[in-house]
């Protein structure tokens, strides 16, 4: 293809999909919902032109894995941890904790029902559906009142990191026993130390820097770090989060003579140019991610009577399941939050990770695009009949 016509097609990308994110906050329809729409309408176009976009499978997982690190950075970069928060923050940890681990067990249970495979199997494939997507939650979200935006912000960030978490554990620990359990347990506190170091490293580096460029090659230094920790089995996203929690609230790990050291007199808005590019390369890397999705899935799938009824099934499980935890985990009313779960492109990237030998035998493609659609749709309604009440 003529190098113009990419041009084309990625800037026309990328100007439909501010259209969308436009939409979005004004009619509050999920802009994931319009990717993908788009994405199966691509498909049929090159169908009729007999013509197949290349290397589409090849570099999904990639743009899947760079939004991760962006999306789960954003989210982390709008955290501040103040004495006021620390109820909301404990009430999003054991919400979001709690939702991963019952709602996968229950869905795990039905996939040993239905199909016929180990239950271990069948929890490694129920995991990623477990899982809250920040990259649609959060902005869903905008249009709540702050308690609740606040609460959805928390809940879905550490829903990424905590069933990241645990999908390895079960993926690289398929052993199982006390032995792995110590294994975990000590990469994950390597893990913090190394985020601890390379968050003093970075944030040196930000102070010191006097180049133009300046924030490319810190989100590079992260990009490199999560690289080397996923070949290492370690648990990155705990890197990316750790980063963001810490430079966002500075105050409260840099005092007195590191302060002078590590911040210099244009932190703050140096601080705001690194959220306003992080925010725009996780809106540039989630376009393209979902526009392919939606361009290699296969429309037809989505109808199979098989994989509606699983769906169902597996909506039915995921807010019941919500419903319940949420009524315990929050004071007030649980409405509009109880409808913001979205799945997405976590989802989408640990189902497609699952390895070879872990995968359910005859599970159908439909369900990961069918719960990805639905539960975006359910957001959508909880959104628009929202009516504010009183804070969380």
């Amino acid at each position: 293809m003529d190098t113009s016509y990419l041009i084309i097609i990625f800037s026309l990308s990328v100007l439909i999909s501010y259209v969308f994110d436009l939409l979005s906050s004004r009619y509050k329809t999920p802009s994931v919902i319009l990717l993908l729409a788009s994405g199966m309408l691509l498909r049929q176009v090159t169908n009729y032109f007999a013509f197949q976009l290349p290397y589409v499978d090849t570099i999904l997982p990639t743009l899947g894995t760079l939004g991760l690190i962006l999306i789960v950075l954003e989210g982390a970069l709008e955290l501040e941890l103040t004495g006021d928060k620390l109820g909301m923050i404990r009430r999003a940890f054991w919400a979001s904790l709690s939702s991963i681990l019952v709602t996968s067990l229950l869905m795990a249970a039905l996939f040993y029902v239905l199909m016929e495979a180990s239950f271990f199997k069948c929890l490694v494939a129920a995991m990623p559906f477990a899982i809250i997507s920040s990259a649609v939650a959060i902005p869903g979200s905008k249009n709540l009142n702050l308690a609740s935006r606040e609460f959805v912000v928390y809940e879905s960030s550490l829903s990424d990191i905590l069933g990241v978490m645990i999908f390895n554990f079960l993926v690289y620990n398929a052993s199982g026993g006390i032995l792995s359990i110590l294994s975990f347990a000590k990469d994950t506190l390597i893990m913090v130390i190394l985020s601890l170091i390379c968050c003093f490293f970075l944030l040196y580096l930000i102070s010191k820097i006097n180049h133009h460029i300046k924030f490319l090659p810190i989100i590079s230094v992260l990009f490199l770090v999560y690289a080397v920790s996923r070949i290492y089995q370690l648990s990155p996203l705990l890197l990316i989060l750790v980063f963001g929690l810490f430079l966002n609230n500075t105050e409260l790990f840099i005092r007195g003579r590191l302060d002078r050291i590590f911040k210099n007199d244009l932190f703050e808005k140096e601080l705001d140019q690194f959220k306003n590019l992080t925010a725009e390369g996780a809106f540039i890397v989630r376009t393209f991610f979902f526009l392919l999705f939606g361009y290699a899935s296969d429309v037809y799938t989505l109808i199979e009577p098989d994989a509606l009824i699983v769906s169902f099934l597996l909506l039915l499980i995921l807010y019941s399941v919500r419903t319940g935890i949420l009524r315990l985990s929050l004071p007030g009313s649980i409405n509009p939050v109880v409808f913001i779960a979205p799945r997405g492109l976590i989802t989408i990237l640990l189902y497609l990770s699952i390895p070879e030998n872990l995968k359910l035998v005859g599970f159908r493609d439909g369900i990961l695009m069918a719960v990805v659609l639905l539960t975006a749709l359910v957001m959508m309604a909880g959104v628009i009949s929202y009516k504010e009440t009183e804070p969380l």
